[in-house]
């Protein structure tokens, strides 16, 4: 897909990674929709960006403010709202309301704009999601937020699901710890022997999402980018 002159909207663009995103979407020639809960934040990066982009507050748990966000009709879509894995305290002992909260921003807020965005992409000849999901997501090991860990392998295992999708293609970009300004912050507070390697760069998520943007034989796609490793491109697994 030719980026330039598509609208795409970022959810999340406030800050960290969802700026970055929507920057790198910008300078490639989108008409950006920032979208955030945070005013102040998603303003900034909008005002950071330029004419190319504008801000819509929005909270991703509220149904009839996404469906207004998504009457923008994008062409390009990146679900990046979401976190909750470092608030306390966490399933089982958080409050179903708490977790529940998780689950709509994280997992069923990408289901909903994705199916919202559906009609307006075919009717435009195509269009694209990149859903943004977390290495909480993966594996079999604990995690200290549950309700995180689980909205994001389900997001990923989606994604995969997708594949087939008519006239939509639907990928995922799944990053570790990645080097936003809090990220850096967080990782130079722990002792030395603590830190492990190096945060996954922001540039390696947001040549990811470019990636899946502009490369119109992928769908059902995953992005692994690990700490210490080389990204590396999965195959979403068929259904059986």
């Amino acid at each position: 897909m030719d980026i330039t002159g598509k609208v795409a909207i970022v959810t999340g663009a406030a800050v960290g990674i969802g700026r970055a995103i929507a920057q790198r979407l910008a300078a490639a020639g989108a008409s950006v929709v920032v979208a955030d809960i945070d005013a102040s934040g998603g303003e900034r990066t909008a005002e950071l960006i330029g004419p190319s982009a504008r801000f819509v507050q929005v909270d991703m748990r509220d149904d009839d403010a996404v469906a207004e966000l998504m009457a923008c009709q994008p062409q390009i879509l990146v679900n990046n709202a979401g976190g909750g894995a470092v608030l306390r305290p966490c399933f089982p002992e958080a409050s179903v309301e708490r977790w529940t909260d998780s689950l709509l921003v994280n997992l069923r807020a990408p289901m909903l704009t994705t199916q919202l965005a559906l009609p307006g992409m075919r009717a435009a000849g195509g269009g694209v999601v990149v859903n943004v999901g977390s290495t909480a997501g993966l594996g079999f090991g604990p995690h200290v937020s549950p309700e995180y860990s689980a909205a994001k392998a389900a997001l990923i295992r989606l994604t995969t699901t997708l594949a087939p999708l008519e006239g939509v293609r639907v990928n995922c970009v799944v990053p570790d710890w990645v080097a936003t300004e809090r990220g850096v912050r967080e990782r130079d507070a722990l002792p030395v022997d603590e830190r492990g390697p190096a945060l996954v760069p922001l540039e390696a998520v947001t040549d990811g999402v470019i990636r899946f943007v502009e490369d119109e034989t992928l769908a059902g796609r995953v992005l692994l980018l690990n700490r210490g490793v080389d990204p590396e491109l999965v195959a979403g697994t068929p259904s059986d």
